[in-house]
Formats: C-alpha cells, sequence, structure tokens
C-alpha cells in the first residue's frame, strides 16, 4: 500500500458498522464500494496493475467477497477462476483445509481439479485480518501444488496481524488500504 490518494478514495467508499458483528468490532463493509462504479473500477485495476500482461493461470476466490473481486480480476487477466468455498457448497470432489477462527475452526475447500500442478495463481479476497482464512485457502492451493504469486486483499487489518502471517509463509500480499483496530 503506498498511494495516499487511493488509499483515501477507498476508505472513503467503505463504510464501516460499528458494533457488528458484536460489541466492539467496527465492520468494513465493501458492498458500498462494490456500488460506486469509479472506486470498484478502481479497486480492481489497482489489484490487477502488478500482474497486466504477465501468465497467471487462476485467480481464487475466497467466498463471498472475493468471488466479486476476484472474477473482475480473473476478467481482466484473462484467467480462470477458482472459488474457495465453505466446506459442503461445491458440488463435484473437492479437497478440503480447517483453519482457526478467533473461537475454533472451520473447514475450507475446492473443487480437486480446479487447478493443476505449477499453475500460477493469485489468491483474492476483500479483507485481511487475522489472516486465518487466507492461511487456510494458502495451504488448500498449496495441497494442490500451486504456484501462488500473491494473495491480495482491498483492506487489510495490520494490528491484527494476518497479512504478515502470509508474508511469513513466504507469500507476497498486495492491500490498497488500511484500517487500525478491529
Amino acid at each position: 500500500m503506498n498511494n495516499t490518494a487511493l488509499s483515501h478514495e477507498l476508505e472513503n467508499a467503505i463504510r464501516t458498522i460499528p458494533d457488528y458483528p458484536k460489541q466492539g468490532i467496527m465492520f468494513r463493509d465493501i458492498t458500498t464500494l462494490l456500488g460506486n462504479a469509479k472506486a470498484f473500477r478502481r479497486a480492481v485495476d489497482e489489484l490487477v496493475h502488478p500482474w497486466a500482461g504477465s501468465k497467471i493461470d487462476k485467480i481464487a476466490g475466497v467466498e463471498a467477497r472475493g468471488f466479486i473481486l476476484g472474477g473482475a480480476i480473473a476478467h481482466q487477466l484473462s484467467a480462470g477462476f477458482v472459488p474457495i468455498r465453505k466446506a459442503g457448497k461445491l458440488p463435484h470432489q473437492t479437497v478440503k483445509m480447517s483453519y482457526a477462527l478467533e473461537y475454533g475452526e472451520d473447514e475450507i475447500e475446492m473443487h480437486v481439479d480446479a487447478i493443476g500442478k505449477g499453475e500460477k495463481v493469485i489468491l483474492v479476497d476483500d479483507l485481511i485480518a487475522t489472516g486465518g482464512t487466507a492461511e487456510g485457502a494458502v495451504k488448500l492451493l498449496r495441497q494442490n501444488e500451486a504456484d501462488i504469486v500473491a494473495a491480495c486483499f482491498v483492506i487489510d487489518l495490520p494490528d491484527l496481524g494476518g497479512a504478515e502471517k502470509i508474508r511469513d509463509m513466504g507469500v507476497p500480499v498486495r492491500t490498497l488500504t488500511a484500517f487500525e483496530g478491529e
């Protein structure tokens, strides 16, 4: 994240909802950014920019807002799109990975044939907080022997350490804006 004007533009397009889903949480809602054609286009363009002209095979989007962003990014990069979903949502044979939540564990999955060995993949979601879901997605992609080029997020919550956790896994992280706190 290095463009202050871009960061402010995106921050102004993101709605903050206090005390959701529980007391003390400031929920960063990107549905307002998605509804703002200029901000949505700018976010997608900025997430695509470092890889424009590169050979990227697949974009893996994390349910659900990662589907929206990932689909747009895949289109711009002429790449395929792979949905990473919560367990039990995909109709074909899947591979699964457990990941840690703040208060427990969950599972994500993708189709077993979604990514071929060595394919260049970019992981996309709307926000990185503690990094549990992204960590699970990275492990899931690596289980299928993907070459993870980067993980991209519109929002970083740096106080929660998720982006650093993904970098520590050897995956470059690109974020467009950051909000302090939870």
